[in-house]
């Protein structure tokens, strides 16, 4: 098979990002989601076997980002495993992936919403999710130069904060190394559903691979810009991940709305709280505008093969973006954050993207070494990890994802069925 081609012309999109730019993008994409919204829910699930569900999330994370990355290189074009899917397994399993992928971002990108909105306006969190989506939607419409200036911007701030808790949380009289100890609460069940729910904060790295098309000399720039994204942040999780448990214990980490915030309360640091609220609030945002990116890029994928309706594969005659899947796609989350639960979220956008994962993995297996093919270890433990941890999830994501998969199937089949009528 041949890689689609690339060639300029109206419909295809400017390659401007550099590897500094892809890199942060990454960033922006995980350090936000992970921190701030997946750690209380993961240690309710783990207890004190959090950082061994945090090392199994990782450890699938790393065997999907390296077959996304050799993917990617083969493929540089917009959609991600929804490319590489179509041209390595058939069209089917493209469309499943990139169904997959734009109904669980677009409950990533509620999320990040709501904990904007938590974090700064707890009252009226609901309208101010809206709003950031509104904002972020009209930035990304501006050109994605102007989406990766703004996420390097968040992503610096967002570090700092996170330093800054880290050392004063362990140097404080509070922290209590004995909290690490993997007591009786730990099983194996409870320890995978963590490891599915932390997955949903490492999943950002694939928002390089669905910007493939915009990404400068990508078979050299993607597979180095993904894992260093996935190692960065992994550093960042487990240095946070530590010093909130030391400081907490898992019990009330596990009850915790705002962990962050309370580890700093309880280290006797209170000025730092309202930074670290702050912090908060840009992390979602930097991953939200993130977000937003690579859900419109599948979108614009999809379209272009008429899975979804061909206008949303207009790209902008000024700013190169595909402004209609953009404006859609902003449209849809607004009112998903109107409404939606955070922890719920969660768990949903999970399964979805780990189904998304498992088929990049089985495509990834079908590459030759000519072509740049892993380690047969990774993508047979990649597959194998995304499906465990998927069925390990609360059932109340279980359930609602597997049915909006099927949903999916449905629709394809009625779209075949059409198509061969008419033939």
């Amino acid at each position: 098979m041949t890689a689609p081609s690339t060639a300029g012309g109206p419909q295809e999109l400017r390659r401007t990002l550099g590897l500094p730019d892809a890199v942060v993008i990454g960033l922006g994409s995980m350090i936000g989601a992970g921190v701030f919204a997946a750690l209380a829910p993961a240690a309710g699930a783990a207890g004190s076997g959090l950082l061994i569900g945090l090392a199994v999330a990782a450890t699938v994370a790393y065997c999907n980002a390296t077959s996304s990355a050799r993917l990617a290189a083969r493929y540089p074009a917009s959609g991600g495993t929804y490319v590489y899917g179509r041209e390595r397994l058939g069209d089917f399993w493209g469309y499943l992936a990139g169904w997959a992928f734009v109904v669980g971002k677009t409950a990533s990108c509620a999320a990040m919403a709501l904990t904007v909105g938590s974090y700064v306006w707890p009252d009226q969190a609901h309208a101010v999710a809206v709003g950031a989506v509104v904002t972020l939607t009209a930035v990304n419409y501006a050109g994605v130069q102007k989406s990766a200036l703004l996420t390097r911007v968040i992503v610096a701030a967002v570090l700092a904060v996170l330093a800054a808790l880290v050392v004063v949380t362990l140097t404080s009289g509070t922290a209590d190394p004995a909290r690490l100890d993997v007591g009786s609460d730990t099983s194996v069940g409870g320890v995978l559903q963590a490891a599915g729910l932390l997955f949903f904060a490492f999943a950002g790295y694939a928002r390089v691979a669905t910007l493939g098309e915009e990404v400068r000399d990508p078979g050299r720039t993607i597979p180095r810009a993904i894992p260093l994204a996935l190692g960065i942040t992994l550093a960042v999780y487990a240095a946070v991940a530590v010093s909130v448990l030391i400081t907490l214990g898992p019990d009330r980490l596990a009850e915790s709305t705002a962990p962050l915030s309370d580890a700093a309360r309880a280290a006797g640091a209170d000025p730092l709280v309202p930074v670290v609220r702050v912090g908060a609030a840009l992390a979602a945002l930097g991953s939200l505008l993130a977000l937003i990116l690579g859900v419109s890029r599948t979108t614009l994928a999809m379209a272009r093969d008429r899975h979804l309706p061909h206008g949303l594969a207009a790209v902008h005659p000024k700013f190169q973006v595909p402004h209609r899947a953009e404006l859609v796609v902003g449209a849809v989350v607004a009112t998903v954050a109107a409404t939606a639960d955070l922890r719920g979220a969660i768990g949903f956008s999970s399964f979805g993207v780990l189904a998304y994962y498992a088929i990049a993995n089985a495509s990834a297996w079908t590459l030759s070494p000519e072509e740049g093919r892993p380690a047969r270890v990774v993508p047979v433990l990649g597959l194998a990890g995304c499906v465990v941890l998927a069925f390990a999830l609360p059932v109340s994501s279980v359930v609602p994802g597997a049915a909006v998969l099927a949903l999916g199937v449905v629709a394809y089949g009625i779209r075949r069925g059409r198509l061969t009528a008419r033939r």
